[in-house]
């Protein structure tokens, strides 16, 4: 049975990137497929970008503790589907992107999850990201910043604290953690 790795960083540090490096790299790893209640965007497909359910269907769930983790923010909910990610956890080990506290959600559920949080090499570099997006309004940026000083606060009880200052050695540490630990 593999391993359930979550991994958190504030928008812009590049957790997609490492993410799909890493991905590329071990083919024993697989990613959660998250559950919502929002909409989905054009080009998303149902199960493979998220389950899509209503709010009805999602309060059920809810109830029914079928969720390792789960939050609403932005006038939607958003969860990990248990069975979901123990079913991928029988054929290698599964990545979770989620914020700090769905993290801390699964480290009460799974004490045994391995809980890696990603650091910018600076905030000004954080920033910088953001901006170069060129798809993120002003407002926007001084929201994600704001959320960015408090999750990068809540680092230290994570399990492993990475900078990624290079995405290939931050996918690379990754990988050595999940090796150490599997």
């Amino acid at each position: 049975m593999g391993k359930l790795i979550v991994i958190s960083g504030p928008s812009g540090v590049g957790k997609g990137t490492v993410l799909g490096i890493a991905m590329d790299r071990c083919p024993d790893l697989r990613f959660s497929v998250s559950a919502t209640t929002r909409g989905p965007r054009p080009n998303e497909v149902d199960g493979v970008h998220y389950y899509f359910v209503t709010r009805e269907r999602f309060e059920e769930m809810i109830a029914a503790g079928d969720f390792l983790e789960y939050d609403a923010h932005a006038a939607n909910y958003y969860g990990t589907p248990r069975a979901q990610a123990m079913e991928k956890m029988e054929n290698g080990h599964v990545l979770l992107d989620i914020e700090p506290k769905g993290a801390e959600q699964v480290k009460k559920n799974m004490p045994e999850a391995i809980l890696i949080f990603i650091m910018p090499p600076s905030v000004e570099e954080l920033e910088r990201r953001l901006r170069g997006r060129g798809d993120t309004s002003e407002e926007q940026i001084r929201i994600r910043m704001e959320r960015a000083i408090w999750e990068m606060d809540q680092r230290h009880w994570y399990d492993h604290v990475l900078v990624n200052d290079s995405a290939e050695a931050c996918a690379e540490e990754i990988l050595k953690i999940i090796a150490d630990k599997a």
